[in-house]
């Protein structure tokens, strides 16, 4: 959204979470439409574009547990965090096509010290397009490791209890 001055105005909570998927029984759900640019000359999903739908919901997922992206790298040096992929198995089931609309799914699968895993998936109406672990860590300007705050621990915990 832009102000009348020119400025970019912050979504309203709403607004901001309706564009976010919703969580239910533990598992985020984002919709997403495939366009021509996610496409290669077949008409298909190109494969490296499902990283970028995979990156949307996980961040996504976070912006529903009040974990911004922009927030944690603002912070002063010694306290901004930042969150890496340190690894990432996908299995490629059936392409995606333009104009498909796909559902990304994530839920927390385990959780650690700096590290989350993420099982994800990509479907079309209910049919598994990919599927993909993904090995999230926290880590601090420097480069370190950072553990996760207990807040974070907890709301990943409530969720992965509401997995059903």
């Amino acid at each position: 959204m832009i102000d009348h001055d020119g400025s970019r105005a912050q979504p309203s909570a709403g607004e901001d979470h309706a564009l976010a998927g919703r969580i239910e029984n533990g598992i985020h759900r984002l919709e997403a439409r495939v366009y021509y640019a996610d496409t290669d000359f077949s008409g298909v999903v190109y494969h490296a574009r499902y990283l970028e739908f995979l990156e949307r919901g996980r961040s996504d997922f976070l912006r529903l547990h009040d974990i911004h992206h922009n927030e944690l790298m603002a912070r002063s040096d010694d306290e901004a965090l930042v969150w890496i992929v340190r690894r990432m198995e996908i299995d490629f089931r059936s392409p995606a096509r333009m104009d498909d609309v796909l559902t990304v799914e994530t839920t927390i699968a385990e959780q650690s010290g700096a590290r989350v895993t993420m099982d994800q998936r990509i479907l079309r109406a209910e049919t598994p397009l990919i599927e993909a672990k993904v090995h999230a860590a926290i880590i601090g300007r420097d480069g370190r490791p950072r553990r996760l705050p207990s807040a974070w621990r907890e709301a990943f915990a409530r969720t992965q209890q509401d997995v059903s």
